[in-house]
């Protein structure tokens, strides 16, 4: 092995699992450990796996966190979009008639953009809430890749008008907040059009440390009528990308509702929670 042209041996390391890679083969020789640490063998990866191909991606400073996060990317919320009841959902306050599933379009409503969604959650007459905390320990994130690397995280009817707020925190190990989003309250006139609305924020360059995600969102209507006319949310996501300069454009921001559905997606441009108009909106 010791003969091997080094561009020979990191096309063999390449063909590795990558978790063996760091676990396993960089502790064989410092030459092995320098091609695992380094650039060239973590491209390469990319490139095999198809992890690569946009102008955002050559500016990763870390091509082995970035493997390692572009692997990871998924939607950390569960149970977005009612298809296990309140499963997963805690902290779940009920005014009015509490919250209740429904089936998609519902009275008065308009299809999901995205295939896929079925479902959505409505409130009633009085303030709804429900939240979700991520473990991100749990959900695979080893505490060196969260504290090296600043990954950007995103935090996405027309017969009544609604209200909606969207309050999503970072939170150290002892659950003390280390960054926070949190909208004012979105009012959905009555009469509106019924469209689904997206919601979007990216946090980044919020320092060490974090080790849960805390997402609440509710609402309720504006009419108080009995039963279930509040803001519509459904598909909530919450993920966690590699470094992208696109990120901190400042284009991209803080994207405003319009109508009364969202979805919510800590860390794509393209995030996910909707609410909309008299009952849904999707962000």
């Amino acid at each position: 092995m010791e003969s091997l042209p080094e561009a020979v041996l990191i096309r063999i390391l390449a063909s590795i699992p990558a978790v063996d890679l760091v676990l396993a083969c960089r502790l064989v020789c410092c030459q092995w450990k320098n091609l695992v640490d380094g650039a060239a063998l973590w491209i390469l990866k990319c490139q095999q796996e198809g992890l690569t191909g946009t102008e955002s991606e050559e500016n990763a400073e870390n091509w082995q966190n970035f493997y390692f996060l572009s692997k990871k990317r998924r939607n950390l919320i569960k149970n977005p979009c009612g298809e296990e009841d309140l499963q997963h959902w805690g902290d779940v306050h009920n005014g009015g008639d509490g919250w209740k599933i429904e089936e998609l379009p519902g009275d008065f409503g308009k299809e999901f953009p995205s295939e896929g969604v079925h479902k959505y959650f409505v409130t009633s007459y009085e303030w709804c809430r429900k939240s979700q905390v991520i473990d991100l320990r749990a959900e695979g994130y080893w505490e060196e890749l969260m504290d090296t690397t600043q990954m950007p995280q995103k935090a996405r009817r027309s017969d009544a008008g609604c209200l909606y707020e969207l309050y999503v925190k970072l939170l150290s190990e002892n659950e003390d907040v280390l960054a926070e989003y949190k909208t004012e309250t979105i009012a959905i006139p009555q009469d509106n059009d019924a469209n689904w609305t997206e919601i979007s924020h990216t946090f980044s360059n919020y320092g060490p440390g974090v080790r849960f995600i805390c997402f609440e969102h509710g609402g309720q209507d504006t009419l108080f009528w009995k039963g279930w006319y509040g803001v519509r949310v459904t598909n909530s996501s919450v993920t966690v990308e590699p470094y992208k300069s696109s990120f901190l454009s400042p284009e991209h921001g803080n994207q405003s509702c319009a109508a009364c559905s969202y979805f919510l997606c800590i860390s794509s441009p393209q995030c996910t929670t909707a609410i909309s108009g008299a009952d849904h909106h999707y962000a």
